[in-house]
């Protein structure tokens, strides 16, 4: 006959092996302590324009990235083997970070510090120094300091800023 306690005690030690056998040390629990604040925003900030095109960089993501830049949108930089300002439209960005987002490993990007910000409720110009790394491969890795200027424009005060134009001012 089969003594009870020892069937107790057996279903104890299976029970707690159930439960045992299911913690996983290499996927950690998120840690619920941290913000709840969302990765993308809504955009209605300046800063939360900048964080959504530091996500969409970092993701790769040209839906979020296209959702940054209005309808208008200019692109320009100085080409220094030219001696000119290069400028293109809105088509021509999207499918130009499509072509680095698709040809590359890893994106780092870093927003300094806003060193000029002016404008009003709907059209703001603001200058921010950054840091890029772009890594096509652990062999080629490419790093940049620079400045944007932007100026960022919404409908009314409630509606998302877009970027309606970006002057790279990046030295190579």
């Amino acid at each position: 006959m089969v003594n009870p306690a020892n069937i107790k005690n057996l279903l104890m030690i299976i029970i707690c092996s159930l439960f045992i056998s299911c913690f996983n040390p290499f996927s950690p629990r998120i840690d619920n302590t941290t913000s709840n604040e969302n990765i993308i925003t809504d955009q209605k900030t300046i800063e939360g324009v900048f964080q959504n095109f530091k996500y969409a960089y970092t993701f790769k993501d040209t839906t979020i990235y296209g959702q940054l830049l209005s309808e208008d949108f200019v692109f320009t930089y100085f080409d220094y083997d030219l001696g000119v300002d290069v400028s293109w439209d809105r088509p021509t960005d999207m499918r130009t970070t499509d072509g680095l987002f698709a040809n590359t490993q890893d994106l780092k990007l870093i927003w300094n510090n806003i060193v000029f910000q002016e404008g009003d409720s709907v059209s703001v110009d603001v200058k921010r120094s950054f840091n890029l790394t772009i890594t096509f491969n652990p062999n080629d890795v490419i790093s940049f300091y620079g400045f944007v200027d932007m100026t960022l424009i919404r409908s009314a005060e409630d509606d998302k800023w877009r970027i309606k134009r970006w002057r790279d001012l990046t030295n190579p």
